[in-house]
């Protein structure tokens, strides 16, 4: 016991750099604007950003929902306290119900979001009358009982059982009686549960409203790091004129990471420490309207900085210019032909979304068309100032993809691969193609293993809008409907398939994905919020030491069951864990920097307390390091 001991101090300053263990899930949901607040005995439940928090009056104790702590959904509509049932219902925009009692037990009543109808089974209100709850929906009234926790009757109007009179609301009579104190109060989170766009880096999660500019968001920049959210200022209409509407993009400066620049609906905006610095538009700078008179639509779409420091834009719907870049205080400007394909009254203007921008690791930069007029992928060699267009998309097979929607999204693989997003599924452009001047695209054909030699194209016809690589090389796929896929590095296996049906996914339209390599925290953004989960793959190290190789948790108590994680690892590399005797209790192969072993022997037995050791090579059988495992039982 002494020798286990040992390494439980020596283990205790890498388990303070452990956030959460593989496998788990968090939402980062926004509680800041208050919209309902009912009273519940000594509590308070307030429906904040579509959010849900309670507020105990007597030790002042707040807790926040969301549905990984066991909700059922998100974004909540209403809610109304039952006095007689004793418990809140939670209405959610999609129909879904909960019922929770003061202590935070959910059941759930989802016969209303699951049946099948024609009508609008939007909730517009509720009301509480003894036991039951009746909801206001657009096809008529649902009496649910609250005790029962079921839905009692519907009601349509012009049916005889439609009530004659109905009951009267009294769910928002808190709302003037409590509001001093909800102002008061700091569930924390982000301000606004939006993230369509996003990028980690510098320990950072840089977050903004993103999507197109079709429809119209009250703007946000919110920036994670170390589990505090900053948001940036953004009540600066006074002093730009302009509405902060549309945040669509952002990138930091190279030099500077709390130095950001933003580019939106209506022009470039510049930020340091949170606080805004600046805004250029046209009346200041090159930036074009895409009427040559609108001002609140001189579209940047694309900000990206090369490792020089230089600040690269995108000016779409531009007549003049489309490029753009800025550095040491000025502008310069550069017109592509390629670029602009889109008449506005006779005049060729830069096409309608020119958006994703990144550099990849050649140096060149890449960006695509997220429209419809012209669904394209462009790369950019800013030395030469030439533009390579790919308009249209034929496979290795010599088919033309029907790409009909849109080319949403682009980045690149640790092959150095091209990857683009597209209704019609993920599509690869090999490194080998970028110079041939009928470039083919790849769609990866994943055999059946049915018997016979047929195969199927990879996520053929599924919406892909928002993708990211891991430290493993696998490929994280966010679609528009259909939820998040994780592919196999060497893309032949669906590793995970989330929803919101299996999964605490907050919504099945994924419109950005971000990684911490560090972690493997892989966050998901979507129009209902944020949320996580720890993947089982890190970046890799140029080395194996024994200062970054270690597991965690370490030591493995007698109450938990879950994974064992061990980070620090080279690419592929080789682990064996022994018994201090040396037999081999398990083995395999590292998913980028990690390595998850289950606390099982190979028959699947669970190992008995001891001190085990992590023994690791590289992938080309040079020796690596050991650590160790401490397991009590």
């Amino acid at each position: 016991m002494r020798r286990v001991l040992l390494i439980v101090s020596l283990c205790i300053v890498h388990c303070a750099l452990c956030i959460a263990q593989v496998g788990t899930w968090r939402a980062y949901m926004a509680y800041h604007e208050p919209q309902q607040i009912v009273k519940a005995d000594d509590a308070l439940f307030v429906r904040a950003s579509n959010s849900l928090y309670q507020y105990n009056l007597t030790d002042q104790s707040i807790t926040t929902y969301d549905k990984i702590t066991g909700l059922s959904d998100s974004y909540i509509t209403h809610i109304g306290w039952n006095q007689q049932a004793k418990r809140l219902i939670i209405v959610y925009q999609n129909s879904n119900i909960d019922l929770m009692d003061n202590a935070g037990n959910v059941t759930n009543i989802s016969a209303l979001y699951r049946k099948t109808m024609t009508d609008d089974k939007t909730i517009d209100s509720l009301t509480i009358d003894g036991v039951y709850a009746y909801l206001y929906a657009r096809f008529g009234i649902v009496k649910v009982n609250m005790q029962r926790a079921e839905i009692s009757d519907t009601y349509r109007p012009g049916s005889h059982e439609y009530p004659s009179t109905l009951p009267y609301s009294t769910v928002n009579k808190d709302w003037s009686q409590y509001i001093h104190i909800v102002k008061t109060l700091k569930p924390g989170g982000p301000k606004r549960n939006l993230f369509l766009f996003m990028k980690f880096a510098n320990n950072r999660l840089y977050t903004c409203t993103g999507g197109t500019t079709d429809v119209v968001w009250k703007a946000n920049i919110q920036v994670l790091q170390n589990g505090e959210w900053t948001i940036y200022e953004d009540d600066v209409t006074d002093r730009t004129h302009r509405q902060y509407e549309n945040i669509t993009c952002l990138d930091y400066d190279p030099k500077d990471p709390d130095h950001v620049f933003a580019g939106a609906r209506n022009g470039l905006y510049e930020y340091k420490d949170g606080k805004f610095v600046n805004f250029w538009n046209a009346d200041n700078s090159p930036i074009c309207p895409f009427n040559d008179t609108d001002q609140e639509y001189q579209m940047i779409t694309g900000v990206k900085f090369d490792t020089d420091g230089q600040l690269w834009l995108i000016n779409s719907q531009a007549r003049d210019h489309d490029i753009m870049k800025y550095a040491n205080g000025s502008f310069s400007t550069y017109q592509h032909p390629e670029l602009q394909k889109l008449e506005k009254n006779g005049i060729n203007r830069t096409n309608s979304n020119l958006s994703n921008m990144f550099i990849d690791s050649q140096g060149l930069m890449w960006f695509v068309n997220y429209n419809w007029r012209l669904p394209a992928l462009y790369s950019y060699n800013t030395e030469t100032n030439t533009v390579k267009a790919y308009e249209s998309f034929t496979n290795q097979d010599g088919t033309m993809i029907n790409v009909s929607g849109y080319v949403s999204c682009v980045t690149e693989d640790l092959n150095q691969n091209i990857w683009i997003g597209t209704n019609a599924g993920p599509l690869m452009l090999e490194r080998s193609q970028l110079s041939s001047s009928n470039s083919v695209f790849t769609q990866v054909k994943v055999p059946r293993n049915d018997g016979t030699d047929y195969a199927d194209y990879l996520m053929a016809g599924v919406d892909v809008i928002s993708m990211a690589i891991d430290g493993g090389g696998r490929k994280w796929f966010g679609t528009n409907g259909s939820g998040v896929y994780l592919i196999s590095s060497d893309n032949m296996q669906q590793l995970q398939h989330f929803t919101t049906a299996n999964s605490p996914l907050l919504s099945d339209a994924v419109r950005s994905i971000a990684i911490n390599d560090a972690t493997g925290e892989v966050f998901f953004g979507t129009e209902n919020g944020l949320c996580s989960f720890v993947s089982d793959a890190t970046q890799t190290a140029t080395e194996m030491t024994k200062d970054n190789v270690y597991a965690y948790p370490n030591p493995v108590t007698p109450d938990y069951n879950g994974l064992i994680t061990i980070v620090g690892l080279t690419l592929n590399a080789d682990v064996k864990i022994t018994s201090s005797s040396g037999k081999v209790i398990a083995q395999g192969r590292s998913n980028g920097g990690t390595f998850i072993w289950d606390g099982n022997d190979s028959s699947g037995k669970r190992v008995a307390s001891g001190v085990y050791m992590v023994v690791t090579a590289t992938s080309n059988g040079e020796k690596g390091t050991v650590c160790k495992i401490a397991i009590v039982k």
